[in-house]
């Protein structure tokens, strides 16, 4: 299925990968100590969280964060890159290419297009 649809299949993930692949992020966030969360858009491959990096969105862990709201607060941002990441491939501006994502012809860097927050 994967390989049918490939360069044509982007993923939300609540991490900066590739970090914290899988489930539990904020809680493995916490756990590590972590100054900074967020969420990542990426092509999907048969690897798991593993495709190329269109976008990230970096927050600021805070002090008394607990992962219900480290969730909460990343959330939010997944719902401000998702839609731009799926207006750029709409557009014709995204693609996949051999070495990884590319935005208006250009290689993005490993860790997509950041956006600081």
């Amino acid at each position: 299925f994967v390989r049918h649809y490939q360069g044509r299949l982007l993923n939300i993930h609540p991490s900066l990968l590739p970090r914290y692949k899988g489930l539990h992020t904020h809680k493995r966030v916490l756990e590590a100590g972590d100054a900074e969360h967020g969420c990542s858009v990426h092509f999907v491959t048969e690897e798991l969280d593993g495709g190329p990096l269109v976008v990230q969105a970096v927050i600021s862990v805070q002090l008394h964060d607990t992962p219900a709201a480290l969730a909460q607060r990343v959330h939010v941002q997944e719902h401000r890159i998702y839609p731009l990441a799926i207006r750029w491939f709409a557009e014709g501006r995204l693609s996949l290419g051999e070495h990884g994502a590319l935005l208006d012809s250009q290689l993005l860097p490993a860790s997509g297009h950041l956006i600081r927050h």
